[in-house]
């Protein structure tokens, strides 16, 4: 009980916390990239939001590497604050610029996506990843 109304924290609970949303959040992730990484191999006309005045393929291929690529280094627990800065900047843009002007429930999904990965930038990884495997690798060798 004295846990429930307690300031501190577990640090192995929070070590399997960050991996399971690391784990969640990139799969969920996935699924917004891979249809977008679909359309990119087509082939057929790309439409998509042009948010940085390059056009809508290079756009669309930003999009891709974040919500794709960074997702499975998300997973990985690879290059995490690095993946999971790319990924803030995608759902920057699309919660507070591409869907601007829709409803609060058009960007919702977006904005929570960016509030879990300012958290993850914040905390980053954990104990169970691969970035810390190569922290600790680091700082027992002689280099």
């Amino acid at each position: 009980m004295n846990y429930l109304i307690s300031t501190k924290s577990n640090p192995r609970l929070v070590d399997i916390v960050l991996l399971v949303i690391r784990i969640f959040v990139g799969f969920a992730m996935l699924s917004h990239g891979f249809p977008k990484l679909q359309q990119l191999l087509s082939g057929e006309e790309i439409k998509f939001f042009d948010f940085l005045g390059l056009g809508p393929k290079i756009s669309l291929i930003l999009t891709v590497f974040a919500e794709f690529v960074c997702s499975i280094f998300l997973i990985l627990g690879l290059f995490t604050r690095f993946a999971v800065f790319f990924l803030v900047i995608t759902m920057a843009v699309a919660g507070l610029v591409v869907h601007s002007g829709d409803a609060f429930d058009k960007k919702e999904v977006s904005l929570l996506y960016l509030s879990i990965y300012l958290l993850l930038m914040a905390f980053g990884p954990g104990r169970f990843s691969i970035d810390h495997l190569l922290t600790k690798r680091r700082e027992t060798s002689n280099w």
